[in-house]
């Protein structure tokens, strides 16, 4: 996928469900991975033209597992002239040393997103850029529906009135296999994800599961997109 075809995408995203209005700073959530480097790109190539004028800052929240070296997303930040905030926690510790959760992924999310809104509200943003794709929306649907028995996926836009604070997701339009050979053509640096539950957890299950299920019935995951789109899910916009 070339860079035209991805602002496209993100475009048609952040016009539809309205994500992006004149004057915002939006902060993007950087972990390092493709998905988010491939959209702090997208949206630092879309603020250059876009009709309504907008401001970006990235924020990566260091989780604190050891030996994780953030020199290649500093480098990438500086190039692109986006500022990055770096948050140092200790979430490596509280969730697999001293808690020592069997399912971390619910409770390190937890404490990633307020550390996330924390640093995004400091810096003056008022709004927040995670790197969702197309894939994670029906991976969440379908976790929704076999773990905790409901049709659900995060919506397009979340608003926490408590925080006063937006999240958008402009990649949600994207398939996973075109951010993985988007990054793979304009040689995005990425860095691997420390995390020791990599690979082990319940969505690395569905997403196997998916794959299956897409390998034995082509399209299936495009039409589960669209019930999701077209399904009247709670909080989605009508």
């Amino acid at each position: 996928m070339n860079i035209q075809k991805l602002l496209s995408l993100v475009r048609q995203a952040v016009e539809r469900y309205g994500m992006i209005e004149e004057g915002d700073r939006i902060a993007v959530g950087v972990s390092g991975g493709k998905d988010s480097m491939a959209l702090l790109y997208a949206l630092k190539r879309l603020s250059a033209f876009y009709p309504k004028p907008f401001e970006l800052c990235g924020i990566c929240v260091d989780l604190g597992h050891p030996g994780t070296d953030f020199s290649a997303l500093r480098r990438f930040c500086e190039e692109l002239g986006v500022e990055l905030s770096l948050v140092i926690t200790q979430i490596e510790q509280i969730v697999f040393r001293e808690r020592k959760e069997k399912h971390p992924c619910s409770l390190c999310a937890k404490l990633r997103k307020g550390a996330l809104v924390e640093e995004a509200q400091r810096l003056g943003c008022n709004k927040i850029a995670y790197a969702h794709h197309r894939d994670d929306f029906v991976e969440t649907m379908l976790l929704s529906l076999l773990f905790q028995g409901r049709f659900y996926a995060f919506p397009p836009v979340t608003h926490f009135e408590d925080r006063n604070i937006e999240v958008i997701r402009p990649l949600m339009l994207v398939e996973e296999s075109r951010i993985r050979g988007f990054v793979r053509k304009y040689e995005i640096p990425t860095i691997e994800n420390p995390c020791p539950a990599d690979g082990r957890t319940e969505r690395a299950y569905v997403k196997e599961l998916l794959r299956q299920i897409e390998q034995e019935h082509p399209g299936a995951k495009k039409r589960m997109f669209r019930a999701i789109t077209e399904g009247g899910i709670e909080d989605w916009p009508r």
